[in-house]
């Protein structure tokens, strides 16, 4: 018997919207080169392998080249996997451990609320051009995360009509890009976009660790929180943040989409 691996939309309340993922339970511990190569064999933008301990599960994620840090929409299909299959009771709290530390998801109605450390942006001004260029649009402002730039443009339009440089952002030496504006639309209160070629992910669906300075960011700008964001992929996906002093609670829904077995 093989090992059954899950593709989940995760940010998504229907089938081919939203982020996939793969999630895999281990039976055993396997080594980075090994999980790698099914990430790589499964080609979506996250691959997350989850594997049981006491009080929790220990999970790790890949991309289709490299192990990452944190992310937010495996974890979101990680958890809906382990209630969906009965790993976990329905009330009761998925718990992972991580590069990024301890890591906690719960049900909330239709919805999955996971815990995550916040990533604040630092104002950054040294690579502003270089970030400009890649993007080919104006910055209002630009930050520098623990992660990846944060970058904000005029409004919604600007963000969908983007067509950056992939090159160009590939070698801005971070995990990413982040665009973002205030929505002008009526059903959430901020959009963005994603890009991380370095990563091996031109541009990802929906991405909940983005979400991590996205959410302290709109909480400053509009003074308010528990808000709604958009990620105005080809795809799309809502998520609903919320702030806790050096946390950010991140919520979405997710729907199975397929199972497989890795013979």
């Amino acid at each position: 018997m093989g090992l059954t691996i899950t593709q989940v939309d995760a940010f998504a309340d229907k089938p081919f919207f939203g982020n996939p993922a793969a999630v895999c339970l281990l039976p055993q511990p396997r080594d980075a080169e090994w999980m790698q190569s099914v990430a790589r064999e499964m080609n979506l933008s996250e691959t997350a392998f989850l594997l049981k301990r006491e009080k929790g599960f220990d999970l790790r994620w890949f991309t289709p080249t490299v192990e990452v840090e944190l992310c937010g929409h495996a974890t979101l299909a990680s958890a809906h996997v382990l209630w969906e299959q009965g790993q976990l009771e329905k009330g009761e709290p998925a718990c992972f451990y991580s590069k990024s530390g301890v890591l906690t998801a719960r049900k909330k109605g239709a919805w999955i609320e996971m815990d995550f450390p916040a990533t604040p942006a630092t104002p950054e001004s040294i690579h502003n051009q270089e970030v400009e260029a890649a993007l080919g649009t104006n910055a209002r402002s630009v930050g520098r995360t623990l992660f990846d730039y944060l970058v904000e443009v005029e409004s919604e339009d600007a963000v969908q009509s983007l067509r950056p440089d992939l090159t160009k952002i590939g070698r801005l030496q971070t995990r990413g890009l982040i665009v973002t504006s205030r929505a002008s639309r009526t059903d959430c209160d901020y959009v963005s976009r994603y890009f991380a070629p370095a990563a091996g992910v031109d541009e990802d669906p929906v991405t909940g660790s983005a979400h991590c300075c996205l959410g302290p960011f709109w909480k400053d700008r509009l003074g308010r929180d528990n808000l709604m964001g958009f990620q105005a992929s080809a795809r799309g996906g809502y998520v609903r943040t919320r702030c806790e002093g050096d946390r950010v609670f991140i919520s979405g829904q997710a729907i199975t989409v397929m199972r497989g077995e890795l013979a």
